[in-house]
């Protein structure tokens, strides 16, 4: 499974909708997740993908924090 698609699986599951409304293009808090939410996620997606991640302004979408993760592996 690709990284984005892993981070689409892990963030839908939280938020409890469909794979398909999470976009990997607009910010977390477009999406309704809030600070803490987020740090929530990151230690689930570092568990899950045995990577770790540094919570920063910049890794604000989906598709930065995959390209963020695969640089890391």
């Amino acid at each position: 499974m690709e990284i984005k698609e892993k981070l689409v699986e892990i963030i839908a599951k939280y938020l409890d909708v469909d794979a398909e409304s999470v976009k990997t293009d607009v910010q977390f808090t477009d999406l309704g997740l809030d600070s803490l939410d987020v740090a929530e996620l990151v230690m689930q997606i570092e568990d899950e993908m045995g990577v770790s991640v540094e919570l920063s302004a910049e890794l604000d979408t989906v598709e930065k924090l995959a390209e963020y993760i695969s640089s890391q592996l």
